[in-house]
């Protein structure tokens, strides 16, 4: 998954793994070379030992013989200083494998870091928001609770003003009518703004859970792979 914060992919490990692979390209071809010099040295002392038999000469067999023990010798010399390269070279590359793996784990760790960083705060935002609207949502409970006790108040004025006044019937009535038609105007409009921060307080913790199983999930994947390693 990747993060809103992310910064430019690091190119090194790229670079010095086409290095090393020129590297050891060149490497096995000069590797290459040395042992088909040592074989061609070989083949030489056995042509060398063979030319000399059909001779009957003791001088020339034991003067190619010695020839071969040197051309022996120096196959031998040359195979074993490329068997040591050999290991010297496989132990430079498993250091410079070694080393590109180690700048890979440090680059991913900071990728992950700032990741999760970004995730906590984007976590924070919301839950900021959350709190937000629910202290709106409570004042505005707060204010249909109050419009209904003011609607409770006018009723019992009303029915007080009734009891109290000599007013006609029809008056009465009217005051009545349009005390409840205000106040209910008014408490329609605050439960339709109740309503409306419920639904928008239900999106955002929604969003908020989303956003937490988000970033388990991403931390459980990313302690995967320090497990099996190990």
């Amino acid at each position: 998954m990747a993060s809103p914060q992310d910064g430019p992919v690091e190119t090194r490990p790229a670079r010095t793994t086409s290095s090393a692979s020129s590297a050891s390209s060149a490497r096995r071809r000069q590797r290459s070379t040395r042992l088909t010099v040592a074989a061609g040295l070989l083949v030489l002392a056995a042509a060398v030992v063979a030319a000399s038999v059909p001779t009957g000469s003791f001088s020339a067999v034991a003067l190619a013989a010695a020839l071969a023990v040197l051309l022996g010798a120096a196959a031998t010399r040359i195979t074993h200083t490329e068997l040591a390269q050999a290991r010297r070279d496989a132990a430079r590359d498993r250091a410079e494998q070694a080393q590109d793996y180690r700048i890979l784990t440090e680059r991913r760790a900071l990728e992950g870091a700032a990741f999760a960083e970004a995730m906590t705060l984007k976590v924070e935002e919301r839950e900021t928001a959350l709190r937000q609207l629910e202290g709106e949502l409570g004042e505005a409970q707060r204010s249909v609770a109050d419009v209904r006790r003011r609607l409770g108040a006018e009723a019992r004025r009303a029915e007080q003003a009734e009891a109290r006044a000599s007013r006609s019937l029809a008056d009465l009535q009217a005051l009545e009518v349009e005390a409840e038609r205000q106040l209910e105007a008014e408490a329609a409009r605050g439960a339709e703004r109740v309503a409306a921060l419920e639904a928008e307080l239900h999106a955002v913790r929604t969003e908020r859970d989303t956003v937490r199983a988000e970033l388990q999930a991403w931390q459980a994947a990313a302690a995967e792979p320090a497990r099996k390693h190990a």
